[in-house]
């Protein structure tokens, strides 16, 4: 499942005006957006200053383009896109190829209470494809066809890198392969 969003009849009338450049409305959707950005952001780069740059440009592109914006997917999914987009550009290409696999397993378990800190931790140490992959897939539930879309790799990569995080992860945080 996605990241909690507000549902679309909530977002669209303000979504309506906003695209008749009312700023008011869109300072709403901006409020109302904001922490989930900022939060997609944060654990993709790993570091707070970026995350805020990010988090605004994603905002400064998504006022830019909102005039075309269709509606065909949900308004959070499509600022998460943006925010992907500003992430992947700012830093050299992240992917390695790896072999294809078919880990269609859910997003990772531990049985074992770990300290919150120690998993953000172990999950910003990641290599920055296996991260973005486990961040997009693992954590805000986006399906493989939908993550590699984003990333603009192929699905069988996707796996791949969920497949590479999750074993990083285990080994980071001193688990035993729960798969």
């Amino acid at each position: 499942m996605k990241a909690t969003e507000p549902p679309a009849d909530e977002d669209g009338p303000l979504i309506a005006r906003a695209r008749g450049r009312d700023v008011r409305a869109f300072e709403a959707l901006y409020r109302r957006h904001v922490g989930k950005v900022h939060g997609l952001c944060l654990r993709m780069t790993g570091h707070h200053d970026r995350a805020e740059d990010c988090t605004q440009q994603t905002f400064i592109n998504a006022w830019r383009a909102l005039p075309t914006f269709e509606g065909r997917s949900a308004f959070g999914s499509w600022l998460h896109r943006i925010a992907v987009n500003i992430v992947l550009a700012q830093r050299p290409r992240a992917f390695e190829p790896l072999p294809d696999t078919n880990d269609d397993a859910g997003p990772v378990v531990f049985d074992t209470p770990l300290e919150v800190s120690a998993i953000e931790a172990a999950i910003t140490g990641l290599p920055p494809g296996a991260r973005d992959v486990l961040v997009l897939s693992g954590i805000y539930g986006y399906s493989h066809a939908e993550t590699a879309a984003m990333l603009g790799v192929a699905e069988g990569t996707c796996k791949a890198q969920l497949h590479r995080a999750r074993g990083l992860l285990r080994e980071r945080l001193g688990l035993e392969d729960v798969g």
